[in-house]
């Protein structure tokens, strides 16, 4: 009897030619691996049934064995071995220590933050690691979950990363995944996925906000959803903002309520791991409780004290409304960036695990003024969207649809004379996208060009921060201005930049991929972009400040050139005069008044037009010397 072949819709009958994709929510506090199975995302389980798999490295000392804990069990020994147990290391990726310090992220970790290549790192007692290091070793366990799932070695996977992650923090995960031996088919925002999830589970077209608060970082995007394409138009948060910030405010309430004159980051590593852990008991026992006047019991052991109080939902929402009202902040801004009332706000989807708290879901309500869609798993949102375009990346699906359209926050760009950003891609340009522009030579005979690419809204390139720097050689020499260099900028699907220099005449070409050095953080982009608004009108007259300088600055140059060469046909007080000119313009230069310098640019201008015509009679009577008229 023959067997019959049995395929999911739109896919090959040979199951040997399904390419095995995966998508991966790599997350502060817990992470998730799922895929495509029987024509349906979900998350993969391990050996205990359990999908999610804590973000929890325990690093043992040499010649132990294993070397590592990772997950639930790494978790276990969070208390007892809090300086060896990392958690919550997506908070520094792509971070240099003293950002961390900056932004108060050291203090609250129990374990120690030193500085590292190119990136902070963590002293355990197996040596320092890399936050690469450790979130490759929890990449490498969900692969082999997958892999042990499917009995078959992965084609690839779909990695999720923060919506305001720069270009370091992308790399840096990259890096990781390459680590953990997967093979990166994209990386794509967390809330584009949930987009993803939500939008082809329901088929739903229009504008949505995408509200992700996770353990350790906060996400807002603002999406239009438009047969089958997932538009990003704006997007916003901060990556020091999450769950575990609301387990350290609710420790404090109760240390401060209890009279203890200290703050829970404040007390020993052991007591504080104790502290936090009960204190996140206790919100996830007050976001189960149906009827909120209900109380639940904290109870931890502080200095020697056993401290216990019963707290309530107002307890918890007194204790975290700061907190709360944070990530509003952060919204107002992206509807302001993407320039929409609430009122078009179609649906508000609810990401990560601490969008269960009712303090959370209330307050999004009440700003949207409608209920927040919730009908997925908010934990395995994330996952479940990037599983579905891995497995259409993978190929496995040449009859969809989809398409997605991310976002770059920041605009990129690079120097011009006088310290000027000449922006080439700007903020909110959907990704992947190639914008090129056409720049030319200052001096005559110049034979280089040295670009330095740069990132920010601010029109001087001591405002903004910068990528990368290279040389483009081999440039024939020509006069001033006549060279014609066009740069290009090509954005990647991951958000990764790649800046190209082609001289148009000789075809010579110098490239850079960036890899930016780590470390820009979110509140440094955010603060980035309210400078941009704050100081508008500042940076407009110091760019035509600048400007005025270059131009009068170009064409004093110009005109002594022409001075050495052919200043025999000028009189004696001719030539006093456009030197007088020269004089004035270059004197203007030091003034910090553009209409000024352009004044005295435009008055050396005029004062040398009759020069620049002797100059142009007598080029062309020595290109028709000695030739008849047939010749020519």
């Amino acid at each position: 009897m023959a067997l019959l072949q049995i395929s999911e819709p739109g896919q090959t009958p040979d199951p040997h030619q399904r390419r095995v994709a995966v998508g991966i929510d790599l997350g502060t506090t817990h992470s998730l691996v799922a895929a495509v199975r029987h024509g349906v995302a979900e998350c993969l389980p391990d050996e205990q049934g359990r999908v999610i798999l804590p973000s929890v490295v325990r690093y043992l000392p040499p010649g132990s064995s294993p070397g590592r804990q990772i997950g639930f069990d790494a978790l276990a020994a969070q208390v007892n071995d809090p300086l060896n147990t990392i958690s919550s290391v997506k908070r520094l990726m792509g971070r240099k220590r003293e950002d961390l310090v900056a932004q108060g992220v050291v203090d609250k970790l129990p374990y120690t933050v030193v500085d590292g290549p190119g990136m902070a790192a963590v002293r355990t007692v197996a040596g320092d690691k890399t936050p690469v290091e450790v979130s490759a070793e929890i990449l490498a366990t969900l692969r082999h979950r997958a892999e042990d799932t499917f009995d078959t070695d992965l084609y690839g996977a779909v990695i999720t990363v923060p919506a305001y992650f720069d270009d370091a923090q992308r790399q840096a995960t990259k890096d990781a995944a390459q680590m953990a031996g997967l093979t990166v088919l994209r990386l794509i925002n967390e809330p584009t996925a949930a987009a993803i999830a939500y939008g082809l589970d329901q088929a739903a077209e229009g504008i949505y906000a995408v509200y992700d608060l996770g353990g350790g970082t906060f996400d807002v995007s603002i999406l239009r959803l438009t047969r089958g394409v997932f538009e990003v138009l704006a997007t916003g948060g901060d990556s020091a903002l999450g769950g575990d910030d609301y387990d350290r405010a609710l420790a404090d309430a109760v240390l401060a309520g209890a009279g203890w004159p200290v703050h829970a980051v404040e007390l020993p590593a052991g007591e504080r791991a104790a502290v936090l852990a009960e204190a996140r008991r206790v919100k996830e026992a007050l976001s189960a409780l149906a009827d909120s006047n209900e109380r639940v019991l904290f109870s931890a052991s502080v200095q020697g004290r056993r401290l216990e109080r019963a707290l309530s939902h107002a307890d918890f929402a007194a204790a975290t409304e700061a907190l709360t009202q944070r990530t509003l902040a952060a919204v107002r801004r992206v509807m302001r960036d993407a320039k929409l009332d609430r009122s078009e706000v179609k649906g508000v989807v609810m990401v990560g695990g601490s969008t269960r708290m009712p303090v959370v879901r209330q307050a999004v309500a009440a700003y949207f003024e409608q209920e927040p869609l919730v009908n997925l798993n908010p934990d395995e949102v994330v996952a479940l969207g990037a599983a579905i375009q891995a497995n259409q990346l993978a190929g496995n699906r040449p009859d969809g649809e989809l398409l997605l359209l991310d976002v770059i926050p920041l605009s990129l760009g690079i120097e011009t004379m006088g310290g000027l950003v000449e922006r080439i891609v700007p903020r909110n340009t959907t990704i992947p996208t190639a914008m090129a522009q056409d720049f030319t030579t200052f001096k005559d005979g110049q034979t280089a060009l040295a670009l330095h690419v740069v990132q920010g809204e601010r029109d001087l390139v001591a405002d903004c921060r910068s990528l990368a720097r290279f040389e483009l050689r081999g440039i024939p020499p020509m006069a001033a201005g006549a060279a014609r260099i066009r740069v290009t900028f090509t954005v990647d699907a991951d958000g990764l930049l790649t800046v190209s220099a082609r001289e148009q005449t000789t075809g010579v070409e110098a490239r850079i991929d960036v890899k930016p050095s780590y470390g820009l953080s979110d509140e440094q982009i955010a603060a980035m972009l309210q400078d941009s608004f704050a100081t508008a009108e500042q940076d407009m007259q110091a760019r035509a400040v600048v400007e005025a300088r270059v131009e009068a600055e170009r064409m004093v140059d110009a005109t002594r050139s022409a001075l050495a060469a052919d200043g025999d046909l000028l009189t004696a007080s001719e030539r006093a005069e456009i030197e007088r000119l020269m004089q004035a313009a270059e004197a203007a230069r030091a003034l910090n008044d553009a209409a000024a310098i352009e004044a005295a640019t435009q008055a050396l201008a005029k004062g040398s037009e009759a020069f620049a015509a002797r100059r142009m009679n007598r080029s062309i009577a020595q290109a028709l010397a000695g030739h008849n008229i047939d010749e020519l």
